[in-house]
């Protein structure tokens, strides 16, 4: 069967998904939608292979599936074993907390069944911040390629055998991929879990599935050449519609991967967009193809299997080395890239690229050169010698990982933490409620207070073991009587106990991984409920930034005669520490009823406070975290 003709400008296609994920690894915030990168793979793949088989079965009625086996495992095969024992070679020598069930994500993403592995044993809020993020998290898209490659040529056979017309196969493939689509809403809708949702090959299937109709009515070789001008720039216009709709959707929070639209049809249409784009790339009458071959696409797109394979281990490994990767974004960010780039370009020239051209004699001449005491080929040796280095040393790691526990000690006392206030916190929330509701009693002036507090002090000391944690006795007396309503993230919620300790009347509401947007709905919660107390207290930014219209609106809600105490943040293995600092340094200059609680600077020079997330304060750190809000909040008390 004749080869199919090569659409070049598809490196490009492929340049841009591998990018796209990389800045989406790389921020989060900015590249929101980043992620999309992969439906692009996706796509291409149920495109091209779909082509291929069809094509072979009109032209000779059969198609070769051992060959196409063969070929896609010596394609994915070679560099996915080399990530997975070079990985765990590196976990075994320098980061033993990630050997935990490192055997089974292995064996997992040999059998290409990562991603059902991954719904049950996904990432946690705390596996993140306790410097025990996977860094083979990204691979379950492998492992969905994986099975369709698997399950395809099956699909295919039948379509043609039983279906035959190239018209019902369409609308099979077509109706297959609104299937999918429709399940993931209806699954989002009803609360189904997250990772369950975007892992889920189902639930994924119509990325690869509209990549395989388009296949069938839109064939490679029946592209006409010789069309219109006016046709032509038709497909030229609708290239660049499709081209600048992807860009956008890359950068746009309505795709956020925790959000209603990218579940409820917006991943979706991202994906219509790229199967379009790649429609009009692969006909020859449109210039896409052109324009997007070059030398630089050329490379990356050859190279992003790899780039793709080893862009979250370089993220993952070096970032846990580094401390302070808040105070050097760009230089730390660039020297990733570097690293993935370097990686990706030595394991192409030396697994990818001769793997897909080896065969068993070649293997065998290869080993009888290496071990033939008078061949001189050193540079053969030195390779064998570092390939069975890391080969016995990720074997170690593997083979050790079932006995290694799941949870290292700072992350178990911290969730333990956590979830102990989260219950103790929603207990007493319940009642404080009930007494603010009923009593309606307001906070007395701040020079009563005072003299209440300062008479106290002397006669009925309160809290005492704080004093040593930078906090004076009358500042604890006014803390004790302190109207708070308090809002705040993870950080906020493993010191809620001690917070409130200090301040009984505070009303506490914190929880993991909250972002500022979930406060708007909190504040209009109790504002509704008539408890939203006179004194705010806001601990939020620790899990990404936020815009100053989003100070606004939050502002707007609490009003000119409340007064905002905010937390700033101190998250030094997060490049939006400075960021979020500086934007509530800027918001308390322009809100008089603002004020920023210096955390950071009081916090950075004492490591010893934190957990080994560098984030969240430990039982000693909790007690400084503690005093210092209670005495930052009396001393700024109206």
């Amino acid at each position: 069967m004749k080869k199919n003709r090569f659409i070049t400008g598809y490196s490009g296609l492929r340049a841009l998904a591998v990018i796209g994920v990389i800045l989406y690894h790389l921020d989060p915030n900015t590249f929101i939608g980043g992620y999309l990168g992969v439906p692009i793979f996706f796509v291409l793949s149920g495109y091209l292979v779909t082509d291929h088989m069809l094509k072979s079965y009109a032209q000779q009625g059969s198609y070769n599936n051992r060959h196409f086996y063969i070929n896609r495992i010596k394609k994915l095969y070679p560099q996915l074993i080399t990530l997975l024992w070079l990985c765990s070679a590196y976990i075994f020598v320098f980061q033993r907390n990630l050997l935990a069930k490192l055997n089974q994500v292995v064996m997992t993403n040999l059998l290409s069944v990562y991603n059902f592995w991954q719904i049950s044993n996904g990432q946690s809020y705390f596996e993140r911040f306790a410097a025990n993020e996977s860094p083979f998290t990204h691979l379950w898209t492998m492992s969905i390629e994986g099975q369709f490659y698997i399950l395809w040529p099956l699909v295919i056979f039948l379509l043609v055998k039983f279906v035959k017309k190239k018209k019902n196969i369409f609308w099979i493939l077509f109706g297959l991929s609104i299937a999918s689509a429709l399940e993931m809403m209806v699954l989002y809708l009803t609360g189904a879990d997250i990772n369950r949702i975007y892992y889920g090959t189902d639930t994924r299937f119509f990325a690869l599935g509209l990549g395989a109709s388009l296949a069938v009515i839109w064939p490679v070789e029946r592209l006409r050449t010789n069309i219109s001008k006016r046709d032509s720039r038709l497909l030229d216009l609708v290239g660049l519609g499709s081209f600048i709709l992807i860009l956008m959707m890359f950068c746009s929070k309505a795709v956020n991967p925790q959000s209603a639209f990218t579940y409820c049809g917006g991943m979706f249409i991202f994906t219509v967009l790229v199967t379009v784009f790649a429609a009009i790339i692969a006909h020859p009458g449109s210039h896409w193809n052109q324009w997007l071959t070059n030398p630089l696409f050329k490379w990356i797109g050859s190279r992003s299997y790899g780039i793709y394979l080893y862009q979250f281990p370089v993220m993952i490994f070096f970032e846990d080395k580094v401390t302070d990767l808040a105070d050097h974004v760009m230089l730390y960010h660039t020297i990733e890239v570097v690293l993935i780039l370097l990686l990706s370009e030595v394991t192409y020239r030396f697994i990818e690229r001769p793997m897909g051209h080896i065969t068993f004699d070649k293997v065998k001449i290869y080993i009888q050169k290496v071990l033939n005491s008078n061949e001189k080929d050193y540079v053969k040796r030195a390779q064998v010698a570092i390939f069975s280095l890391i080969f016995l040393l990720g074997s170690i790691g593997i083979t050790v990982s079932p006995s290694v526990k799941a949870e290292d000690f700072n992350k178990s006392q911290l969730a333990k933490r956590i979830e102990s206030n989260g219950k103790k916190q929603s207990k007493e929330n319940k009642k404080l409620i009930a007494k603010l509701k009923k009593d309606k009693a307001k906070q007395p002036a701040r020079s009563k207070m005072v003299k209440e507090a300062e008479i106290n002090a002397k006669k009925h000391p309160i809290n005492k073991k704080f004093e040593k944690y930078g906090i004076s006795q009358v500042d604890l007396q006014l803390a004790n009587n302190l109207q708070v309503t308090a809002i705040g993230d993870s950080v906020m919620a493993g010191s809620s106990d001690d917070l409130k300790k200090l301040m009984p009347k505070a009303l506490i509401d914190a929880a993991v991984s909250r972002q500022l947007n979930v406060a708007f709905g909190l504040i209009d919660k109790y504002k509704n409920e008539h408890v939203l107390a006179n004194n705010i207290l806001i601990g939020l930014g620790t899990n990404g930034p936020f815009s100053m219209d989003d100070v606004d609106h939050l502002m707007k809600e609490v009003g000119p005669k409340r007064h905002v105490y905010w937390i700033n943040t101190l998250v030094p293995t997060r490049q939006w520490q400075g960021q979020v600092n500086d934007l509530l340094k800027q918001a308390s200059k322009k809100y008089p009823n603002l004020t920023v609680i210096d955390w950071y600077s009081y916090a950075k020079k004492h490591p010893n406070w934190f957990y080994g997330d560098k984030t969240h304060p430990n039982p000693v750190g909790s007690k400084y975290y503690s005093a210092y809000i209670a005495k930052v909040m009396v001393k700024h008390l109206k």
